[in-house]
């Protein structure tokens, strides 16, 4: 027998390969695929099933990817919606995979089907339950992907799927999840990779709850939705086929330069590369965030060209989202483009200490804090500045002074360069990205509340 999950980091996704006498179950795939196929190459085994917990709103699943390479089958919860690939799983369903056995239980909430699988070992006892997206480790599924009018109603079916049907399998059965800490799809997930029944009766602050009123007044709250989330619930009714991943065409400067209206340039750099220079009407997303705000500044429309130093690891990051137009990359990096003599742009960066110098000298004119709402309530406010949370920028540039130097505040830089960046599609100038966070504020007004 062998089980094995597989992290899709940034989006904070987790998927599960159990296998026994040469037969494997993938729950919950991703769409580049062969991640799974190698681990059951590895284990001699061949996938018999792949089981869906839920409609996925947050990345393109891999389920139809799977079965267009081998003759495994594919069920998916959430049946009232209108699929067109795999068949439906209803409560009670039973797949064998080996001497396994899985069992479908329908918990719903978070999605009105959703799906959760137990897995009982070979002596016929209860000993993983895969939760998809209805109870996390330190938290639970998020019930509002409805609308506002449905909160209500789908956070007490989220109660009784947790306390009546979840909570009691036992305490000492493990919790396999969909996702871990930073995911979209919950709010304050916990980082705790491992946990069980008992762990999160014990110690998960959304179950710590006298009755049902108090659980939909803890749970019921309409939460941050990225764009991109209703494309890929359309695209997850009937996921397009990539069957290979896609490999961008390396494009010489004066190709890249030819493209430059028409085409989204998403420049994957650390945030003191793309300071430095950059194309103009490039957008920064660092690589390790791309997963987490490409779907908030990117569109499905325009194609897609790249400035990277990793083309494999970015295209596999934009496909987990549907992005499948990357029309190619700059070839030679920006060395190849100062070569050619065409010009970039630049950002000024600035570090926190010689920040607070200037404050203490007078001589900033604006801040514009671009941390969330649980950040500032957790490590205090920048007293003046201007707070507009990076993924609501664009809808409140107006919000924004144009006069004078611009310093962008997030905590790091890394998510500032992304703000300046668009900021700089809109015209913007005389901006200045801060390196560093409050532990580093050493200014004699502190002006921190």
């Amino acid at each position: 027998m062998f089980f094995e999950r597989v992290v899709s980091e940034g989006l904070a996704h987790f998927s599960y390969v159990v296998g026994d006498k040469g037969e494997a179950v993938v729950l919950d795939p991703r769409r580049d695929v062969s991640v799974y196929f190698d681990i059951c190459l590895s284990n001699d085994s061949r996938i018999k099933f792949v089981l869906e917990t839920h409609r996925n709103e947050d990345y393109v699943v891999g389920s139809r990817e799977i079965s267009d390479r081998c003759d495994g089958s594919v069920f998916h919860a959430d049946s009232q919606l209108n699929y067109r690939y795999g068949g439906e799983v209803v409560e009670g369903d039973e797949f064998k995979v080996g001497d396994l056995l899985i069992k479908a239980i329908k918990t719903p909430g978070h999605t009105p089907g959703s799906m959760s699988y137990l897995l009982y070992d070979k002596d016929g006892g209860p000993w993983i339950l895969f939760t998809g997206d209805s109870l996390f480790a330190g938290g639970v599924g998020r019930t509002d992907l409805l609308g506002s009018q449905m909160v209500e109603e789908m956070t007490e079916m989220l109660y009784q799927s947790i306390f009546r049907k979840i909570l009691p399998i036992g305490d000492e059965v493990i919790v396999c999840p969909a996702h871990g800490s930073g995911s979209a799809c919950g709010a304050s997930i916990s980082d705790r990779d491992w946990s069980t029944i008992g762990i999160e009766r014990m110690r998960n602050p959304m179950l710590q709850v006298e009755d049902k009123d108090e659980f939909i007044e803890k749970v019921g709250v309409e939460l941050k939705r990225p764009p991109y989330f209703r494309r890929m619930e359309e695209l997850n009714l009937y996921p397009p086929v990539l069957k290979r991943l896609p490999v961008p065409t390396p494009l010489k400067p004066k190709e890249v330069k030819e493209r430059l209206n028409g085409y989204q340039i998403l420049d994957t750099r650390t945030e003191l590369e793309f300071g430095s220079a950059h194309l103009m009407n490039s957008i920064s997303i660092m690589s390790k965030n791309l997963p987490s705000f490409a779907g908030w500044f990117l569109n499905y429309e325009e194609p897609v060209l790249l400035i990277t130093n990793d083309v494999e690891n970015n295209v596999k990051k934009l496909i987990r989202l549907g992005y499948d137009n990357i029309q190619g990359y700059l070839s030679g990096g920006l060395l190849s483009w100062h070569t050619s003599g065409y010009r970039t742009k630049s950002i000024d960066t600035i570090t926190v200490h010689k920040l607070c110098q200037k404050i203490d000298r007078g001589k900033v004119n604006h801040i514009l804090d671009i941390r969330d709402e649980e950040e500032l309530n957790r490590d205090g406010e920048i007293e003046g500045s201007i707070q507009i949370e990076l993924t609501k920028l664009t809808e409140n540039t107006d919000k924004i002074p144009k006069d004078g130097e611009l310093y962008i505040f997030c905590g790091s830089g890394i998510r500032s360069m992304t703000a300046a960046s668009v900021l700089e599609r809109y015209g913007f100038n005389n901006l200045n990205v801060v390196l560093g966070g409050l532990a580093g504020w050493s200014s004699r007004k502190k002006d921190i509340v």
